[in-house]
C-alpha cells in the first residue's frame, strides 16, 4: 500500500515544462493596464508622431526614488524623435516637461523668423553674463526705416565759425625760409621759376619767303619774325619787304618791339619802325599780337610817323587742316591812313586791301612749301596815285613759297 502511494507522489512531482497542457484551453492573457506614459505615446501616434519602441520604459537614476505616481511619470519618455509639428491644439500648459531630454531634437531654423514680433517679447530680464558680444557689422539694415526713427535726442548744433588763431599767421610766409634762410630759398625759387616757364628762349618764323608771278614782272616778298624772352617779357622783331626782280623794292622796312604778355592769348607790343626804301621815316609803333577767337592770328598796329603820318596796319591768318600736313590758309590784310601822304601814294582812309589763300604741305612741322593766290587792290586816293604812277591798282599774284621756323 505504502508503495502505491509512493509511486502516485514521484508521478506527480513532474515538471511542469514537461506537463502537456495541449489539452487545456487556456484563457488569453490580460494585458497589464496602460500607463499615463504609454497613454500619451498613443496619442502621439495617433496624430501621427513617430514613437520609438520601449519609450515608455522606466529608466531609474541612481540615487533617484521612483515616482509616487508611475502614470504621471514622463521622464523617461524620449521626445527627440517625435514629429510635433502637428500639436497646435494640444495643451501642454499642465504636463510636466523637466524630465524630457530634449539634448537629441534638432537645431532649430531661424529662416522663419522674419516676420517675428521681438517687440511683444520681454527681453527685460535676459543677462549678457557669460554670452559673447553681439556683433551689429554683419547685421543686414538695408530694410530698416530710419524715418520712423526719433531723432529728436540728437545734438543738432552747428559748429562754431570763427577767425583761425593769431599764431597762424606769426610765421614766415613760406615755410621753407625757416630752416634754410629767406636768401637760399629765394635764390632756389628763382631757379626754379627760371626751369619751369621762366626760361629764356628764341624763336624765328619765315611766315613767307615766296615768288610771285604776276602781270608785268614777277617780284618777290618777304614776312619775317622773331623774339627773345620768356612768358611775358619778350624782344620782338619783325621785318617786311617786297618788290620786282631786277630793280630795288618797293618796300622795305624792320621793327624792333618790347612785348608783354596781357592774358593767355595775347601781347601788347610797343616799340620802334624804321623804313628802309623811299623817304627816310621812322615810326612809333603801338599794337596787340595774339590769337583771337576761332583760332584767327592776328596782327594789328598803329604807327605815328617823325612826319606826323599816323597809318595803321590789321593782318589776319588762319590755318585751316585739310590733313595733319596739308593745311589750307586764308590771309587777309587792310592798311588805313588817317591823311593823305603824296610822297608815298597813300591815300587817306583806306589805303589797301590784300586777299590771299596760300596751300602748303608739312613735310616737318618746320619746313612746308606753299603755293597760292594773292589779290591786291589799291582803293580810293591810293588807286588815283597809283593811276598818276602808271601803276595797275589791282594786281594779282600767282605765289610760290616757303614757310619755316625755328
Amino acid at each position: 500500500m505504502h508503495l502505491i502511494v509512493a509511486m502516485f507522489l514521484a508521478g506527480t512531482a513532474t515538471p511542469t515544462f514537461a506537463q502537456d497542457h495541449s489539452g487545456h484551453a487556456m484563457p488569453a492573457p490580460q494585458a497589464p493596464a496602460q500607463t499615463e506614459c504609454e497613454k500619451e505615446a498613443a496619442r502621439h501616434r495617433a496624430m501621427g508622431h513617430p514613437v520609438p519602441e520601449g519609450a515608455c520604459a522606466p529608466t531609474a537614476q541612481p540615487g533617484e526614488t521612483a515616482s509616487a505616481d508611475p502614470h504621471q511619470d514622463h521622464s523617461g519618455m524620449d521626445h527627440s524623435q517625435m514629429n510635433h509639428s502637428q500639436m497646435e491644439g494640444m495643451d501642454h500648459s499642465t504636463m510636466d516637461h523637466s524630465g524630457m531630454d530634449h539634448s537629441q531634437m534638432p537645431a532649430m531654423d531661424d529662416s522663419t523668423m522674419e516676420n517675428m514680433d521681438h517687440e511683444a517679447m520681454g527681453h527685460e530680464g535676459m543677462q549678457s553674463s557669460g554670452q559673447p558680444p553681439m556683433n551689429h557689422q554683419s547685421m543686414d539694415h538695408g530694410m530698416m526705416d530710419h524715418g520712423t526713427m526719433d531723432h529728436g535726442a540728437m545734438d543738432m548744433t552747428p559748429i562754431p565759425q570763427g577767425p583761425p588763431p593769431a599764431a597762424a599767421g606769426s610765421g614766415p610766409p613760406r615755410a621753407a625760409d625757416a630752416i634754410w634762410g629767406a636768401d637760399a630759398m629765394r635764390a632756389s625759387r628763382d631757379a626754379l621759376r627760371a626751369e619751369n616757364g621762366g626760361m629764356n628762349v628764341f624763336w624765328f618764323q619765315g611766315d613767307r619767303a615766296e615768288y610771285r608771278a604776276r602781270e608785268g614782272g614777277d617780284g618777290y616778298l618777304w614776312d619775317v619774325q622773331g623774339y627773345y624772352g620768356g612768358d611775358l617779357d619778350k624782344f620782338w622783331f619783325k621785318s617786311e619787304g617786297e618788290g620786282t626782280f631786277g630793280e630795288k623794292p618797293e618796300s622795305a622796312e624792320i621793327q624792333g618791339l618790347w612785348s608783354h604778355a596781357i592774358g593767355p592769348w595775347w601781347d601788347l607790343q610797343a616799340g620802334v619802325r624804321q623804313d628802309l626804301t623811299g623817304p627816310e621815316r621812322t615810326h612809333a609803333v603801338l599794337g596787340v599780337q595774339g590769337l583771337a577767337p576761332y583760332m584767327f592770328e592776328v596782327d594789328a598796329a598803329a604807327f605815328l610817323s617823325t612826319k606826323g603820318d599816323l597809318t595803321a596796319r590789321v593782318e589776319a591768318e588762319l590755318d585751316q587742316r585739310i590733313t595733319q600736313r596739308l593745311i589750307l590758309q586764308p590771309r587777309a590784310e587792310v592798311n588805313l591812313s588817317a591823311q593823305d601822304i603824296p610822297e608815298l601814294g597813300v591815300g587817306a582812309g583806306l589805303d589797301s586791301v590784300e586777299l590771299g589763300l596760300r596751300l602748303r604741305y608739312e613735310f616737318v612741322r618746320e619746313f612746308a612749301p606753299y603755293v597760292g593766290i594773292e589779290q591786291e587792290w589799291k582803293v580810293g586816293q591810293s588807286a588815283d596815285y597809283a593811276h598818276l604812277a602808271g601803276e595797275d591798282p589791282s594786281v594779282t599774284n600767282y605765289v610760290v613759297g616757303v614757310r619755316f621756323w625755328f
